[in-house]
């Protein structure tokens, strides 16, 4: 497995066989449809052999003393039957393989998606996602790419040619065959040379290509922000350096495509005219007839015009196995945070939380938190306060497992949460995030992903506790509305309440509030808060605020400053300790009395 880094998905190293080896057991349920197919190939390549043949005797029985209806009818209908079964063997070929190759397509992103979904918080963090996309589309067509031109160019031109050597050796001068061998020798030696040469310059051109996509997705996704700075013309000429290296990259790539194409043609044509020259001279020395010539002739259009496509056959299954070669590797990449072989999915009874002596870091040079020790026992809340880059918000990733603690152990009910299943611990946890980022669905869809076989009634009960109720009521399309990619089309405030809603639909033991109201007004807040208290009462609930007003009535207040709880106590005592707490509030309190002597000039008109 890869573990994976900045640059994770550069090419990984893996040889064409490797690749080949990697993708080789999703055919394996497929062995009787592939052998079945491949007899028809060659059927159909027996078929196509046998038209020149058949042309051949046809010729013959064509000489001055006979009329055209002196040929026998049989050879006739040999012709025409031959031709027919040249397309229908090929027919019957794509209809058997068809199957083959759109379940192992699927079967491959299936995993690959699994995959991505298993892939730590840390790697998605990293990732840059219209490049991630691009060489997964890459990827998806590179396996039919490489099933379709392997199975269906290469091994029917092998057959054809091996059937034509046959033909030639059996019934004409051993020149014919060297000519067909050494002109065989020759294209396959040019096409692969410059097509090695120029698998350079195609990686080029698909690196330029993701890097160009990759621009454009993330200056996409944050349109309002290019917008609020005017930097329009900044993204332009950003998006178009990434383009020009794409262009020259791909002016070089068809240059030297050409370069490949002439190369063969000439080969080519060569051989046919000396295959011509030795024909005729056959037919003027009286070896030969002049079916003979139009057999050789017949054969060499049939041999030639498959292998001049097998110049870019090559090539494509060359950038195919590189383009699978970039899934595999993101499919092969090492999943950070695994279950461990004997996990076991989490009980929860009471849904107390204990963390013991946490500490962590994503980075040795960088603590993030130190010796963190607490619990929230069953049914009770506790809140987390302090500066921005305390490390508030890691407690829950810590506690979701999308990270592993550096040294120490959470664990919930006695079971450390590394020994049990991830979809188990999370099943059990709810959260309400800070960035409430919807998919690009209607509201129904975004409130039920809390728990998608939720019925309607359900889906409005808990619209109706996170105060959603009546901003739904006032829209045309009401819960059939689209909220937009990433539900940009609702207010910070709405779509927190949408994660609150879902979030009570889940139905967890366990709740977490990661500044829950911080996008809220003041009297949504309150109304939010009250509904956040009355569910707090009947499970575990871990609040991290910025607000200090909001968590007043919790069990336990933890401070933490430079990853550590340097105070810890309820509201009440917290204040008459005059620490950072108090500090905290005061200037809050403060904040709150401008922010309402504003708020009431602005209406008194002064």
């Amino acid at each position: 497995m890869k573990i994976f880094s900045e640059s994770h998905l550069a090419p990984s190293g893996y040889s064409n066989a490797q690749v080949i080896g990697l993708f080789l057991p999703y055919l394996k349920p497929y062995v009787a449809r592939i052998a079945l197919a491949l007899t028809c190939l060659l059927l159909a390549k027996f078929a196509n052999v046998g038209v020149p043949l058949v042309m051949k005797q046809i010729v013959d029985g064509l000489d001055a003393s006979q009329a055209p209806l002196a040929v026998p009818l049989a050879l006739l209908v040999a012709y025409g039957v031959l031709r027919l079964s040249t397309t229908l063997f090929t027919e019957l070929r794509e209809i058997l393989f068809v199957k083959v190759t759109q379940r192992a397509t699927r079967a491959v992103m299936l995993q690959v998606f699994r995959h991505l979904h298993e892939m730590s918080l840390r790697f998605h963090l990293q990732r840059q996602t219209g490049r991630l996309t691009r060489d997964i589309e890459r990827g998806q067509r590179g396996i039919t790419t490489l099933i379709d031109f392997t199975l269906f160019s290469i091994l029917p031109t092998i057959v054809e040619v091996t059937l034509v050597l046959a033909v030639l050796i059996h019934g004409y001068d051993w020149t014919f065959a060297v000519i067909t061998v050494g002109a065989l020798a020759a294209y396959l030696a040019y096409t692969i040379l410059v097509t090695e040469w120029r698998t350079y310059m195609r990686r080029r051109m698909n690196e330029f290509d993701s890097q160009a996509s990759a621009r454009a997705t993330d200056s996409l996704l944050n349109y309002e922000t290019v917008k609020y700075f005017s930097n329009e013309r900044w993204e332009e000429k950003h998006y178009d350096e990434s383009l020009m290296l794409w262009e020259r990259a791909a002016i070089r790539n068809q240059t030297s495509l050409s370069v490949l194409n002439l190369g063969q043609s000439a080969i080519i044509a060569v051989a046919v005219t000396l295959m011509m020259w030795r024909a005729t001279v056959g037919v003027v020395d009286g070896v030969m007839t002049i079916g003979d010539l139009v057999l050789v002739n017949a054969l060499m259009i049939q041999l030639y015009i498959p292998l001049n496509l097998l110049g870019m056959v090559y090539r494509e299954i060359r950038q195919s196995l590189t383009d699978m070669e970039r899934l595999f590797t993101i499919n092969e990449m090492e999943v950070e945070i695994a279950d461990a072989p004997e996990a076991l999915a989490l009980q929860v009874d009471r849904g107390e939380i204990r963390f013991e002596k946490v500490s962590f870091h994503y980075e040795a040079s960088r603590s993030i938190l130190e010796n963190i020790s607490f619990s929230v026992g069953a049914g009770k809340t506790v809140a987390v306060v302090g500066p921005s880059g305390a490390g508030k918000s890691t407690l829950s990733r810590l506690l979701f497992r999308f990270y592993d603690v550096t040294e120490g152990a959470i664990s919930i009910d006695g079971q450390d949460i590394r020994s049990v299943t991830q979809r188990s611990l999370r099943a059990a946890i709810g959260i309400v995030p800070q960035d409430t980022v919807l998919f690009n669905q209607t509201l129904e869809y975004n409130i039920a992903y809390g728990r998608t076989s939720a019925m309607r009634e359900e889906i409005e009960a808990v619209a109706r506790m996170a105060q959603l109720d009546d901003f739904i009521a006032r829209l045309p399309e009401g819960y059939a509305t689209q909220v937009g990619e990433r539900g940009l089309k609702l207010s910070g405030g709405e779509k927190q309440r949408v994660a609150i809603a879902r979030t009570l639909l889940k139905r967890p033991q366990i709740l977490i509030f990661d500044e829950a109201t911080s996008s809220l007004d003041s009297r949504s807040e309150k109304q939010i808060q009250a509904a956040i208290r009355d569910i707090a009462r009947e499970h575990t609930t871990l609040i991290i605020a910025h607000r200090l007003s909001t968590i007043v009535d919790a069990d336990e207040i933890l401070v933490l400053e430079h990853g550590r709880i340097v105070e810890r106590g309820q509201h009440a005592s917290l204040l008459a300790r005059e620490g950072l707490y108090a500090r905290m509030w005061r200037l809050q309190q403060a904040e709150q009395q401008q922010t309402e002597w504003e708020a009431e000039t602005l209406r008194s008109g002064y």
